[in-house]
């Protein structure tokens, strides 16, 4: 409990002198007063070494500040803060303490002052933002099994010049396996830089990516000639909800942190834009320390695949039981004699139609189904869905 209203000093004075006089135990002297015996005693000390002066409250600031920065280390965090304008307390301290780890160095919390301090920090108004949806990549729990793959979106240049980066990144690790301005954005500029990667750095299980192209189309299966040769490789294709960029999350996030810190504002041509998207990929890779990886870099965690690039391409393979059809330039299969139209973007493909009953077959590249065949009426419908079409009785 504590002193009472009236005035502490004077109640201290007189609680040592009733001590003094020994008129009851100290206990119930205490008791009295409405203090422990704690403090008690705490005050018959200080009047027993300073007299009645030793009764008033100290002063309660602290006698050397225990948040205070030596100013070498204000000066080195200060250095990096600056050289990496993006980057939060946290991520500060983690890259510090990995290159000098022998350095006693603050606390997140006493670089973010500092950063307030000398300015890098500026209050905005919070903006409500969609969490970033994270669970389809659950099974992205070690290197190479998931890759994102997206065309961040384009800006220009200074001197006009239009400007379309692919990024493709390791899903567990985060490593930036590629960040380039590329010429065009179709399947064959696409490929080549894919075939690139494959080559250097082994290949995955799957490949994550949205529904436009080149990744997707309108094609049966939603597939495009570049999913169709991820196919033939022995890729999984994993294709997010139209208009769910969130289900790609980590590789938007990513975006956003290259955007800041290559194009704003953007470099005076492709050339040095794609010097600025190295230096990025560098840093992002080998010093960016990242939350999720417990404040390790990517580069640290991200291991190359022993799935190595085949020097020839595969032919699909199919079960026994299934028909094999060929898929003509123009996108037909021949039935009887007669065209069946599918896609064109399977021209040159092989497919196997897989009978289930009253003439109906399921039609499929691989793994992935097509759609139906109807052998009667010798029509095909692509798969739109869960919903299977009937045949018309």
């Amino acid at each position: 409990m504590t002193w009472q209203a009236r005035g502490v000093v004077e109640q201290r004075l007189e609680f040592v002198v009733q001590a003094e006089l020994e008129e009851e135990t100290f206990s119930e002297l205490c008791r009295r007063f409405g203090i422990s015996r704690q403090t008690g005693y705490k005050w018959w000390n200080r009047y027993a070494e300073s007299g009645a002066d030793g009764l008033a409250d100290e002063s309660r600031a602290p006698h050397c500040r225990s948040q205070s920065i030596p100013e070498k280390i204000q000066a080195r965090v200060v250095k990096l803060r600056e050289e990496h304008p993006t980057w939060g307390p946290r991520k500060l301290r983690a890259s510090l303490g990995q290159r000098e780890p022998d350095v006693h160095w603050p606390a997140a919390s006493s670089i973010g002052d500092l950063l307030k301090r000398e300015g890098f920090v500026h209050g905005r108004k919070r903006r409500r933002r969609t969490p970033l949806y994270s669970q389809p990549l659950a099974h992205a729990d070690a290197p190479n099994r998931v890759w994102t793959a997206d065309y961040k979106g384009w800006f220009l240049c200074r001197n006009g010049q239009r400007c379309d980066p692919l990024t493709i990144v390791d899903a567990c690790s985060r490593y930036l396996l590629l960040c380039r301005a590329v010429e065009r954005t179709d399947s064959q500029h696409t490929r080549a830089l894919f075939e690139a990667v494959f080559r250097a750095y082994g290949m995955p299980e799957a490949i994550r990516s949205d529904n436009g192209a080149p990744f997707g189309s309108p094609a049966p299966g939603g597939l495009s000639r570049l999913s169709v040769w991820w196919i033939k490789l022995g890729l999984r294709h994993e294709r997010i909800d139209p208009g769910c960029p969130q289900q790609n999350g980590r590789h938007e996030r990513m975006h956003e942190t290259l955007k800041q810190e290559t194009a704003k504002p953007p470099q005076s041509n492709i050339p040095k834009q794609q010097r600025a998207f190295e230096q990025f990929e560098q840093c992002y890779n080998w010093e960016r320390p990242h939350e999720a990886l417990q404040y390790a870099t990517p580069g640290a965690v991200y291991q190359p695949s022993q799935r190595e690039f085949p020097s020839r391409l595969p032919q699909m393979e199919y079960p026994d039981e299934d028909l094999i059809r060929s898929v003509s330039p123009g996108g037909y299969f021949s039935w009887k004699h007669q065209p069946v139209f599918v896609s064109e973007v399977l021209g040159g493909e092989r497919i196997g139609l897989r009978e289930t009953d009253d003439g109906v077959h399921e039609v499929y590249f691989g793994p992935v189904l097509l759609g139906w065949f109807d052998a009667i009426d010798r029509s095909f419908v692509a798969d739109s869905g869960p919903r299977r079409r009937k045949r018309k009785k």
